[in-house]
């Protein structure tokens, strides 16, 4: 047995190579119906190949599937399903072939199905009845179901990596490309997005089939598909590239903030990088607890619902900067794919960068170099205490390739010039559309546009684990007037310097940008005198005064009614932050505080509302009649079907105010399994450190009897050192 290992992945290995030289899959198309009930997929699908050599078996990634039909050209054929692949004997006649596969499959990642707790109990229940009387009331049951959830399920995919072979046989390997074509069957109350064209929608019997057409081929996991209650509105880009903007039908009046700026950001990408967009559509798709800010799945954009957001919210959190980078990727990443790993700087450092150009042209050239300086200081920071790393490192962290990837790119510009730049992106796209590219593709193509020598910017900025800060710092001063201003102050200040009146009168001068105002108060802050911070809070625009309150530990007296007059101001941040440093400073005004921020919610993770329901729980004479909805509504929040963002600062308040009950805990115990790692991670420590005191240890031990099993084995794992 001890052979059996190293054997298996030589013929993994074999296989993989195999597979590589001899096959060539170009098209699947595939119909996928998703179960709601028992999170299952079932699918059948048809895989076109060219066999361009001989060799014995073909393969395809297939994660715990199990097939109920295989067929070669139209006869059935044995086949091999070692869970995590299916493989099948090589036809003898070289050219196309067809390989048609129908299989199921409970996916344990990949697949989210989101909002739909309570199903799987009444389903349940479902099923242990007579028979006579079980297809009626399950169809009630059902109906009644979709009634009742249609408006919070979903079901969405996540495939990058190599993933999405744990819903549809596939390639996991990004070097193999194919046209990806799909029919999903869902309940038709609901919206189905997925990849290319939705080219036909048929309704039977309260299902409904919607078909999607690709037009180009992709690596497989930028496959992906969305179900949900949605609405949309579609634009028009410059070009004539339908943009279908997707919205849940309560949130139609966040549509035109969340989705601000899309057909000028579109417009522009395409005008800069110089190749029009690649695909046949552009799709963007909100949805819950996704696992990330927003993954540039072809031609169809997923992103966190916790962006859909209404005007105020603008100023604080917005979808620009998520919305210009997922969109850069259908060139640099779906059109153009990496190798490998260790060239994914291909795709994020130039989704980084242009996404950063986008926000130039709306938000102007200040807010370009400023957010360079802000990443710029942070990689200086990380490399002065040995964190750098090189971009040609494929298990750099995310800064890395997101922010030094940036740079990498600024920097070559600025060394080969605009022009010979913007020559040598459209000649790489155009090369290399639709296959797979290295480092060296992309210096080659610069190298020969601009008659340079790369050799030593390669080792500067893609290989040295150093961040060259003199040289960046350099290049900002020249780019910049208000970051050369900033250093020139930077240097004339010292750990005991009182700011002086003539330079706090940079913060009245219309010319100076808001970015240099904010970052100077943000640094020098614990410096200006209070009368000096007044005059700022009466006399400058919003997030001026908001970098004040920030900035200001503990409100003294002398400023109490100029922070008074920021709990208005169109900014839930600034709410947020104002609300609790007056409550904590001024006790005797605190019904008059929390009167004023009754109702607000806030951002999408309701921070004001979190906040608010928290202090008027802490505020013994606040009105008392309402304390117990107050505690029921802070507890509520930490509902599974609340965003994990809710939840999350939730669990924190309740934790912070010890008002755990048993309810919230057992929400906090079901979140120890939660889909996102991070929420996951901190739920984790927060009932570890409920443990840690006497009561919360006892409650937790209390608990232990309410929960089914698979919540006492979760908690058990926990709390096991």
């Amino acid at each position: 047995m001890r052979y059996l290992f190293p054997v298996f992945l030589l013929l993994s290995l074999l296989c993989f190579l195999q597979r590589q030289k001899s096959v060539d899959f170009i098209k699947v198309d595939a119909k996928i119906t998703p179960s709601f009930s028992n999170k299952t997929i079932k699918g059948w699908a048809t895989y076109e190949f060219d066999l361009i050599s001989r060799t014995d078996s073909i393969f395809l990634d297939a994660v715990n599937m199990t097939f109920e039909k295989v067929e070669l050209n139209g006869k059935k054929i044995k086949y091999s399903n070692s869970n995590q692949r299916i493989g099948v004997k090589a036809p003898r006649k070289l050219g196309n072939h067809l390989l048609e596969l129908t299989y199921s499959v409970k996916p344990n990642q990949a697949v989210y199905f989101t909002g739909w707790d309570g199903l799987d109990s009444v389903l349940k229940k479902t099923d242990s009845l007579n028979p006579t009387y079980k297809g009626i009331v399950s169809a009630l049951n059902s109906k009644l179901l979709h009634l009742h959830n249609r408006k919070k399920a979903q079901i969405w995919t996540q495939g990058q990596g190599k993933y999405t072979s744990h819903w549809l046989p596939s390639i996991d390997d990004m070097n193999d490309k194919i046209e990806f074509d799909f029919t999903i069957t869902a309940h038709k109350e609901y919206t189905v997005i997925s990849n290319g064209r939705l080219t036909d929608k048929t309704m039977d019997n309260g299902s409904g089939k919607w078909h999607f057409d690709m037009n180009h081929p992709m690596s497989s996991y930028l496959a992906a598909f969305v179900i949900g209650n949605f609405d949309k509105e579609v634009i028009q880009s410059s070009s004539g590239v339908p943009i279908e903007l997707y919205y849940a039908p309560e949130d139609s009046l966040k549509m035109e903030p969340t989705y601000r700026y899309t057909q000028e950001l579109f417009d522009f990408l395409e005008e800069e990088i110089g190749v029009p967009y690649p695909w046949q559509n552009y799709k963007q798709v909100p949805v819950q607890d996704f696992l990330y800010a927003g993954m540039e799945n072809t031609s169809c954009t997923v992103f966190s619902n916790q962006y859909v957001i209404d005007s105020i919210a603008f100023v604080d959190k917005n979808y620009v900067n998520v919305n210009a980078h997922e969109l850069v990727h259908q060139w640099f990443g779906n059109m153009v794919t990496e190798v490998s790993g260790k060239h994914h700087w291909l795709h994020e450092g130039f989704a980084t960068f242009y996404a950063y150009l986008a926000e130039k042209e709306v938000f102007g050239e200040d807010h370009f170099y400023w957010k360079l300086y802000q990443t710029a200081k942070t990689l200086h920071n990380l490399s002065e205490n040995e964190g750098g790393e090189a971009l040609t490192d494929p298990n750099a962290n995310s800064l890395t390739f997101y922010e030094k990837g940036a740079w990498a790119l600024a920097m070559l510009r600025e060394e080969i010039g605009e022009v010979a730049f913007k020559k040598g992106i459209k000649a790489y796209l155009e090369k290399y559309a639709f296959t797979n590219v290295t480092i060296d593709n992309f210096l080659s193509e610069m190298e020969m546009v601009s008659g340079l020598d790369l050799t030593d910017y390669r080792e500067k900025w893609l290989e040295s684990e150093e961040f060259p800060w003199q040289e960046v710092k350099a290049h900002l001063k020249k780019a910049n007037k208000s970051l050369k201003l900033f250093f020139e102050i930077e240097n004339t200040v010292t750990d005991t310097t009182i700011m002086d009146e003539q330079k706090l009168a940079l913060l009245w001068e219309n010319e100076i940008p808001e970015e240099f105002k904010r970052q100077f108060i943000f640094t020098y802050g614990n410096r200006i005198p209070d009368s000096s911070l007044s005059e700022i809070i009466a006399n400058t625009p919003l997030r001026i005064r908001q970098a004040v309150a920030l900035t200001v530990p503990k409100v003294p007296k002398e400023l109490q009614s100029d922070f008074e007059s920021m709990l208005t101001d169109q900014s839930y941040v600034t709410q947020e932050t104002v609300l609790f440093k007056l409550w904590d400073a001024f006790p005797k005004n605190r019904a008059a505080y929390l009167d004023q921020l009754d109702g607000v919610v806030g951002l999408p993770n309701r921070n004001v509302r979190l906040l608010w329901l928290t202090l008027a729980l802490l505020s013994q004479d606040y009105q008392p009649e309402r304390k117990k909805s107050f505690y029921d509504e802070l507890n509520g929040y930490t509902a599974s079907h609340f965003n994990f963002e809710v939840r999350q600062l939730a669990f924190q308040y309740l934790h912070q105010i010890r008002a755990l009950n048993d309810v919230s805990l057992r929400n906090l115990v079901q979140a120890c399994n939660h889909h996102i790692w991070q929420f996951k991670k901190s739920s984790r420590k927060l009932i570890r450190k409920i443990n840690a005191l006497q009561d919360g240890k006892n409650q937790l031990l209390a608990l232990r009897e309410k929960l089914s099993e698979k919540e006492r084995k979760t908690l058990k794992n926990v709390l096991s050192p």
